[in-house]
């Protein structure tokens, strides 16, 4: 599973429910490790996803007919695939455990932003000399 390490990312989308927001899905997305380049982030989406309920009782694949027109493309190579099932196990079994991110779901749906906070900035690029 090692190689599975950093193809994902874990998501948690919220909406307006009238007395603020509530959780609506986590949402883990297959991708490479984001990578900081002199021009800001660069990102690789593998196109598959998965898409959990907030109680983490259901869950469902995304884009599973994509993932195969990228994989007949050779887009996602051969090894990347390997990682990428590698990764769909062990999110499976996170989730099966209630491990990881998925430890504390219920505060987790229960997360609100704090007004209060200021808006995140990123930092100015440094001058090329």
């Amino acid at each position: 599973m090692e190689a599975a390490r950093g193809l994902f990312s874990v998501n948690a989308f919220y909406v307006p429910d009238g007395h603020g927001r509530r959780l609506r899905n986590w949402y883990v997305n297959f991708e490479h490790p984001t990578r900081r380049t002199e021009a800001g982030f660069d990102t690789f989406d593998l196109t598959v996803d998965l898409v959990v309920d907030p109680d983490l009782t259901s869950w469902q694949w995304k884009d599973e007919d994509e993932y195969a027109h990228v994989r007949r493309l050779g887009i996602v190579t051969d090894t990347e695939h390997q990682a990428v099932n590698a990764a769909r196990g062990q999110v499976l079994a996170t989730l099966e455990e209630r491990s990881g991110p998925f430890t504390d779901a219920v505060a987790w749906s229960a997360w609100r932003w704090n007004p209060a906070w200021p808006a995140p900035r990123l930092p100015q690029p440094a001058a090329v000399a």
